[in-house]
């Protein structure tokens, strides 16, 4: 008996973002494209959702998927975030510009018909970003989306290149900056104030989570 099943194509873009919980550092989304060959190689690396894997792990990981498969990776730092967020006052649509902003500089490399990305929002966000742009793809937004290989590889690359800026700003600021949005980044927070005055939080921090009122009104 023949199988008459509709045959979805392999190649295929899986996009994916780090540093959206993070009060500290940049907003990471990248892409990813897939074919039959490089979806074999990442089976054998062990390509899994990057919440699953080690940041040393993660580090290790993203300089072999960088190599072998085509990629974009958009990079908002805090600053730039910041004066994004204020002309758009919503997360989703912050995150579906730098969607769209991720699958067109990667479209201009592949020709590819189909983008994976995980369940945050109306997908017409993105598909009307990239329109705007002359770009045009089946999206298709999944809970989990993270499961699919190419999605997890593009989270991998995202969170090695959030905890690679990360490290930096730490760096430049004098301050180590703990990851996520726990009472160790508010105490990071209150020590960048005093250190360097509240102008300085918004070069290193995403100025719209409810952390920074918690920083600013526990300054002594």
């Amino acid at each position: 008996m023949t199988d008459k099943t509709p045959h979805t194509p392999i190649e295929r873009i899986g996009i994916d973002e780090s540093g959206k919980g993070d009060y500290f550092g940049p907003l990471v989304i990248a892409a990813v494209f897939v074919d039959a060959t490089t979806q074999n190689e990442l089976t054998l690396m062990n390509v899994r959702d990057s919440k699953k894997i080690s940041d040393g792990r993660i580090l290790e990981m993203a300089p072999d998927i960088r190599m072998l498969c085509p990629h974009s990776i958009i990079a908002i730092g805090p600053q730039r975030y910041n004066e994004l967020y204020a002309k758009i006052r919503n997360l989703n649509r912050l995150l579906a510009w730098g969607h769209a902003k991720a699958l067109e500089t990667l479209l201009g490399k592949v020709s590819c018909g189909r983008a994976i990305a995980d369940q945050f929002g109306d997908e017409r966000l993105i598909l009307n970003a990239l329109q705007e742009k002359g770009r045009t793809i089946v999206l298709e937004q999944r809970n989990k989306a993270e499961s699919d290989l190419a999605v997890a590889a593009a989270s991998i690359l995202a969170r090695a290149e959030f905890l690679i800026r990360l490290k930096r700003l730490s760096g430049e600021i004098g301050t180590t900056l703990p990851k996520g949005a726990s009472p160790a980044v508010e105490l990071a927070g209150r020590m960048i104030v005093k250190k360097h005055g509240e102008e300085q939080l918004g070069s290193v921090a995403k100025l719209h989570f409810k952390t920074t009122e918690a920083v600013l009104g526990k300054i002594d």
